[in-house]
């Protein structure tokens, strides 16, 4: 029995052709292999994960440098558990704090610190030049645009159902 994107069960599974199983090997391959890269590239260079990063570009995108842990939870794409876990790491490496909301007092903010944003500031050249040379330069402008509507459409039919 599997499972269908909408939650519906269909008895009899719908194997891939094979340019399905090649685009879906491809995708992995390719997707693993990049991430792996650009982590070991900031875990060598800067001591921080891609995980790191990407909770501090959101903290640092946030007008205060602080966002409620179950918004950078759905952010980061992380259960709320792993993200207060991560959190608290980075809380001992001196890169966030976290506080109460002060709106409803049950809430948690993550907050940005002056660390935080000097390893941050440090580790975007990095990151960004690592994006470059492994993704970005490697497309044109049509295959840019190709990969950025077939994960926005990937995303939306994925978040619509762990939504619901």
């Amino acid at each position: 029995m599997t499972t269908q994107i909408d939650g519906s069960e269909d008895e009899t599974p719908r194997w891939l052709d094979d340019a399905e199983m090649a685009a879906w090997r491809a995708f992995i391959d390719g997707s693993q292999r990049l991430m792996g890269l650009l982590n070991r590239e900031l875990q060598d260079r800067h001591g921080l994960s891609t995980a790191d990063y990407r909770i501090l570009v959101m903290l640092s995108e946030s007008p205060d440098g602080s966002v409620r842990m179950s918004d950078l939870a759905d952010g980061v794409i992380s259960s709320r558990s792993k993200l207060t876990h991560q959190i608290r790491r980075m809380e001992a490496d001196g890169m966030v704090t976290r506080n109460t909301c002060l709106d409803d007092g049950r809430g948690v903010l993550a907050i940005l610190t002056e660390e935080g944003r000097r390893r941050l500031e440090e580790a975007a050249p990095t990151h960004v030049s690592g994006v470059r040379r492994y993704l970005v330069d490697l497309l044109d402008a049509d295959e840019l645009t190709s990969v950025e509507r077939v994960f926005t459409k990937v995303n939306a039919a994925i978040g619509e159902r762990s939504a619901g």
